[in-house]
């Protein structure tokens, strides 16, 4: 595998990424360009594998309205961003669900001679190792957290290629579940809002360099 890519320009990639709070509305991101930030949350590694995440693009103005109403943390980035993303969280993902099982057998295509011992094997860790079945909150929680990996690659990916985005979580989970679902795009017997991101181009530059506590404050080595 080869790249053109150098360390550097990854790291300035990093650099360049901010949480974006307005977008110029009048700059789109292109087809292709959007493809390649979903395809890296499609690609994103998850926990056991199990992918347990919907990615919701709301490019419809009146529904940006509604969940902008509801919205503490996303008022400016609802009305500009080119793109909005929706990162929904699967309930209930057991290795004994449908969803698991068909994605063990159909997509990751498991022969049925391993297919038994993998299911018991997964059960055990999200049972005993993780400890996730004490309640469906507990389930959940662990689902997005696998969301929040594809969030992150889905940022830098944008970043890469000059995009912005602002990851978001300040809205009203309960009166945005409400009105997803009153529209039919949140099935809430098998999803839950997890996180939301913007895409776009910035409307202005940031008013000071990106700031983060010194390395050694935040890596320790055990040796």
């Amino acid at each position: 595998m080869t790249t053109d890519l150098t360390k550097q320009q990854i790291l300035d990639a990093f650099q360049f990424r901010h949480a974006t709070k307005t977008f110029n509305a009048e700059r789109k991101i292109s087809k292709e360009d959007f493809s390649f930030i979903l395809e890296a949350g499609r690609l994103s590694p998850s926990s056991l594998g199990f992918e347990p995440w919907k990615f919701v693009v709301i490019q419809n103005r009146e529904m940006r309205e509604k969940l902008k109403e509801i919205s503490t943390g996303a008022k400016g980035q609802l009305p500009t961003a080119s793109h909005i993303v929706l990162i929904f969280a699967r309930k209930n993902a057991t290795p004994q669900s449908d969803y698991v099982q068909n994605l063990l057998k159909n997509v990751k295509e498991i022969p049925d001679d391993m297919l038994a011992s993998m299911t018991e094997a997964y059960t055990k860790f999200q049972d005993t190792s993780i400890n996730i079945y004490e309640s469906e909150r507990a389930l959940f929680d662990w689902a997005s957290k696998q969301t929040y990996i594809a969030l992150g690659n889905m940022m830098t990916a944008a970043a890469l290629i000059g995009i912005d985005s602002c990851p978001i979580e300040g809205l009203n989970y309960e009166k945005a579940s409400d009105i997803l679902s009153e529209a039919g795009i949140l099935d809430r017997e098998n999803f839950g809002i997890s996180v939301m991101a913007a895409f776009g181009y910035r409307a202005e530059d940031p008013l000071r360099p990106k700031s983060r506590q010194h390395v050694d404050d935040v890596v320790e080595w055990v040796n």
